[in-house]
């Protein structure tokens, strides 16, 4: 429950009382649907309705590849340079 109580605090409530409010939501509903911290009111909010940006964390996972491939790439031809260097090429 640290990000909740670090989220009621930045957002000016009381952290306690906002983890008791959103821990007893959480056991009225069985602990079967999650629940959130609404932080403009300070309460629990039902966080259906709210998604993650898939395409976001796709593009930032393939461009993450695209650039490991381009270091090392550039790695290769700096070491090949190098190479070329010492041998008098």
């Amino acid at each position: 429950l640290v990000i909740p109580k670090t989220l009621a605090m930045n957002a000016g409530f009381d952290a306690q009382e906002t983890i008791v409010k959103l821990t007893e939501e959480r056991m009225a509903s069985g602990g079967k649907i999650p629940v959130g911290l609404d932080i403009t009111s300070g309460e629990p909010t039902n966080p259906v309705g709210i998604w993650d940006n898939v395409i976001v964390k796709r593009n930032s996972l393939s461009s993450c590849c695209v650039i490991a491939c381009n270091l090392l790439l550039v790695d290769e031809v700096m070491r090949a340079g190098m190479t070329n260097l010492r041998t008098g090429q």
